[in-house]
């Protein structure tokens, strides 16, 4: 991970090779430990796709009714997203992501233990409760320990640990269900929720005592260290747009243009984490897993072009139009999957491509606010941002779950998607103005 820092700009008084060091110590302290909580939280999200392949029989679960209890974990989780970004600020980032993390996982264990579509519904939606604010919190945090300089790769490597989620999770969900049924008396798919969501509450415990708030605090770090960091992130804010806190930011209409990017990209991938398995089984393939192994094919491609875009858009300080192709890639894969159907391979392909261009988009696009943000609405803003994009999570899944029980399809819901995706592209080039990223272009 420390390559991840190179090249590194010298700041005013400090030499690059100083700056080098001192931040490839908090790499190697904070990143492992917030990687793996990414990597367990895409898991506990991914987990539900792969649980109603079965689960669906059991419990009497229409696709109408799987959109609605994907969906509705966003209405929980934008309902509280905003109060729980704020709180961080009061009480740090460690209490906030700890509690979060211990929540969300037992909550996980409990949905195994559901008997209704209505109970799957309240679980979802409590789960939402309890995840509120955790991945804006999570940019949040990256804001106090990391210069622009270095965020679209420390962003990126957070959203490469979510497609290494995605690529374990098939194989791994297939292979429990597929091995473990009856296991303590419970259903292939109970067993799913319980061994995904255990791992969540032992991380909480632990991040209890290894997460610091703030670089001032970090016992870690020797004084001049720390003084490093702080000037770093010190002259980042002397070109900040300057605003004077939540309720200024609320009236900068920037804000709702970047939101509403975000709700289009968002609608892409989250219906890719919903959905995959349920389209990939359509493609004529039914051996759990088998399946498992094929939905980890996106998520190979987006790992490889996280990584690569992410590089590319640090090193030439340009974020527009690597994210607006980004979006335009995914929009036209998805926009030709239907014409290939009845061959599983060319459909393999143009979802694998697809899938990995909106994933790849997500990081891309969370390198924005922060420059679009002044450290006092930072915290908010980000909030307000993620909570417009997370509506995609409500609406799209109802969508497309609406869509899927009337038609018996996915490819119409996936031609609505690409349609969104062009027009968030369209948006994010026309009205984000690239002076207000940091640089012209």
């Amino acid at each position: 991970m420390s390559d991840a820092i190179q090249p590194f700009p010298a700041t005013s008084a400090l030499p690059a090779q100083h700056l080098k060091r001192t931040f490839t110590k908090v790499i190697w302290r904070l990143l492992p430990f917030l990687m793996l909580a990414f990597i367990i939280n895409a898991i506990d999200r991914l987990n539900l796709s792969f649980a109603k392949l079965r689960m669906a029989e059991d419990i009497a679960l229409s696709d109408a009714a799987y959109g609605i209890g994907a969906g509705i974990f966003y209405l929980g989780y934008i309902l509280f997203e905003v109060p729980s970004n704020l709180y961080m600020q009061r009480v740090g980032a460690r209490a906030t992501m700890t509690r979060i993390m211990i929540l969300w996982g037992l909550i996980t264990v409990a949905t195994a233990f559901v008997t209704t579509p209505n109970q799957l519904i309240a679980a979802r939606f409590l789960l939402g409760i309890a995840e509120a604010g955790f991945f804006p919190g999570l940019i949040l945090y990256l804001t106090y320990w990391f210069p622009a300089a270095l965020r679209g790769r420390i962003t990126a490597s957070f959203f490469m640990a979510a497609m290494f989620a995605g690529v374990i999770c098939g194989p791994l969900s297939g292979t429990i269900m597929a091995h473990l049924h009856g296991w303590r008396g419970l259903r292939d798919w109970q067993v799913l929720f319980v061994l995904t969501g255990l791992p969540a509450v032992v991380l909480g415990v632990i991040g209890r005592f290894w997460l610091t708030d703030r670089p001032e605090q970090a016992t870690w770090l020797d004084d001049e260290e720390k003084q490093q960091v702080q000037q770093a992130l010190a002259e980042e804010t002397t070109c900040a747009v300057k605003h004077h806190g939540f309720a200024d930011v609320l009236r900068d209409p920037l804000l709702y243009i970047a939101g509403l990017v975000y709700f289009c990209i968002y609608s892409g991938s989250n219906t890719v984490s919903y959905w995959l398995p349920t389209l990939v089984r359509g493609f004529g393939l039914e051996d759990l897993k088998v399946i498992g192994m094929v939905t980890a094919l996106p998520f190979l491609g987006g790992l490889c072009a996280m990584y690569l875009l992410g590089r590319s858009s640090d090193r030439h300080m340009e974020r527009r139009w690597h994210l607006g192709l980004t979006m335009l890639a995914a929009a036209a894969s998805f926009g030709l999957l239907d014409l290939a159907q009845g061959n599983a391979v060319l459909s393999v392909a143009l979802i694998s491509l697809g899938a990995a261009a909106a994933l790849s988009a997500m990081p891309l696009f969370w390198t924005v606010p922060p420059a679009l943000l002044s450290a006092s609405g930072a915290a908010g803003g980000i909030a307000v941002i993620s909570s417009i994009g997370n509506l995609a999570g409500v609406l799209s899944q109802m969508a497309v779950g609406a869509v899927k029980d009337a038609t018996g399809s996915l490819y119409l819901a996936f031609d609505l998607i690409a349609i969104l995706l062009v027009f968030g592209a369209l948006l994010l080039l026309i009205g984000i103005p690239a002076r207000r990223l940091g640089r012209p272009h």
